[in-house]
C-alpha cells in the first residue's frame, strides 16, 4: 500500500492529451484518477480480440458537439455496436439533412424561446423550423419510399437511411461526423430500443399537425397527403434477438456507457439474461445512485444482478460531464492507437465473423 505513492503531475508545453491522461495516472487520485482509469480500461477493451464493445448513448449528446467524438472513435473501430436513445439520432439525422443547432443561453426567459419557436437544450437552441425544413419532411420522405418493405430492425432503418441521406445530400461536409454516416461506413450496427420515444416516431404521427409547415416548406398539398400514415415496420423483438447474437457470439464484452438510461439498460440486460456479465465497463455520468434510478446506479449494483464481471480493475465510474472527459478519453484512445500500443487490425476481422 505504501508503495503507491501520489505523485504531482507534471505539465509542460505542448503535451499531448494521452501524455496528460498518463500524469493523471499518476496521482490516481479524485476526478483525474478515474478519468485514467477509464481510459485504460477501453485500452483493454480494444487490445482484447475476442471482445465486443458497445456505446450506450443517451442525454443530448449529438445536439452537444459530441457526435464528431463518436465518428472518430466508429472510423477507428474502437465500437463494435451502438445503443442509442432515439433522440440522438434524431439530433444527428437534422444536421446530415442541413439543419443545425445555435450556441444560446441557460438563463434566459423560456416563454419568449416558446413564442419564438426556439427549443432550448440547456444552452443549445434547436429553431423549430430546424425539425420542420431538416428532419421532419425529410425523413417522411424517406419514411414514404420504404414503408412497403417488411419488417426491419432498427439497425436495418439506420442502415437504409444512411444510404438515403448518402444518394441525396450532394454536401458531403455535412455527413463527415454523422454518427448514422459514420456507423453504417464502419458496418456497425446502431440499435434504438426506444424509437418510438422521439421524433422517428412521432412525425408519422403528426402530419395533419404540420400540415400548414410542409407546405409553407415547399410541398404540395397531394405531396403532403401522400406522406400521411408513412412509417416502416419495425420488429423492436428481432432487435433483441440480434443484439443477444452479438453478445452471445462473443466471448469477452465491453461497454461504455454516456449517461444511462434506456440504452444501459438494453446492453446490461443482455449481461443478466444470458449469465454473461460484461468483463469491462467505463460509465460516466452525472447521477446519483440514491434515487434508485438506472442511471446513477453504480456498476457494483450491476454485479449483484450479473451484469458486470466482478473484477474491481475492469470497470470503473467517472463521474462528471460527458462533454468534458469524453472527448478526453477518445483523444487519449485514438492517439495510442496511432502509437501502436492498441491493435485494431484483429478487431476488424473478427467483427466481420460475428
Amino acid at each position: 500500500m505504501m508503495d503507491d505513492v501520489i505523485r504531482p503531475l507534471t505539465i509542460r508545453p505542448k503535451m499531448t492529451v494521452n501524455e496528460i491522461i498518463l500524469e493523471m495516472k499518476k496521482s490516481g487520485c479524485f476526478g483525474a484518477g478515474r478519468l485514467a482509469e477509464a481510459t485504460e480500461i477501453y485500452e483493454k477493451m480494444l487490445n482484447d480480440d475476442e471482445c465486443s464493445v458497445f456505446l450506450g448513448l443517451s442525454g443530448a449528446m449529438t445536439p452537444s458537439g459530441m457526435k464528431g467524438v463518436i465518428s472518430a472513435l466508429l472510423r477507428a473501430n474502437a465500437i463494435d455496436a451502438i445503443v442509442s436513445t432515439g433522440a440522438n439520432l434524431v439530433h444527428d439525422a437534422l444536421e446530415a439533412f442541413g439543419g443545425h443547432h445555435i450556441k444560446g443561453k441557460c438563463q434566459v426567459d423560456d416563454r419568449e424561446l416558446y413564442k419564438t419557436g426556439i427549443y432550448r437544450i440547456y444552452d443549445v437552441f434547436v429553431p423549430e423550423w430546424n425539425y420542420v425544413k431538416w428532419f421532419d419532411l425529410p425523413v417522411l420522405k424517406f419514411y414514404k419510399e420504404i414503408q412497403n418493405m417488411p419488417k426491419i430492425t432498427t439497425p436495418e432503418l439506420f442502415r437504409l437511411l444512411a444510404e438515403h441521406l448518402e444518394q441525396l445530400v450532394s454536401d458531403k461536409s455535412l455527413l463527415s461526423e454523422s454518427v448514422i454516416y459514420n456507423a453504417y461506413k464502419a458496418d456497425i450496427p446502431i440499435f434504438v430500443p426506444a424509437i418510438t420515444d422521439s421524433c422517428f416516431g412521432i412525425i408519422s404521427w403528426g402530419v395533419d399537425k404540420w400540415e400548414q409547415d410542409f407546405i409553407e416548406a415547399g410541398c404540395s398539398r397531394e405531396e403532403v397527403d401522400a406522406l400521411r400514415g408513412a412509417h416502416p415496420k419495425i420488429d423492436v423483438y428481432q432487435d433483441l434477438k440480434e443484439f443477444f447474437q452479438i453478445f452471445e457470439g462473443s466471448k469477452n464484452t465491453a461497454a461504455v456507457i454516456l449517461g444511462g438510461g434506456v440504452p444501459k439498460n438494453f446492453i446490461f440486460q443482455a449481461g443478466n439474461e444470458l449469465k454473461k456479465p460484461l468483463k469491462y465497463v467505463i460509465q460516466i455520468t452525472m447521477d446519483r445512485p440514491e434515487p434508485g434510478g438506472l442511471s446513477g446506479a453504480t456498476l457494483e449494483e450491476a454485479i449483484s444482478w450479473g451484469k458486470v464481471a466482478a473484477e474491481n480493475e475492469t470497470h470503473t465510474t467517472v463521474i462528471s460531464d460527458i462533454t468534458i472527459c469524453f472527448p478526453l478519453i477518445a483523444a487519449a484512445i485514438l492517439e495510442r492507437i496511432e502509437l501502436g500500443k492498441i491493435n485494431i487490425q484483429n478487431r476488424i476481422t473478427r467483427r466481420k465473423i460475428l
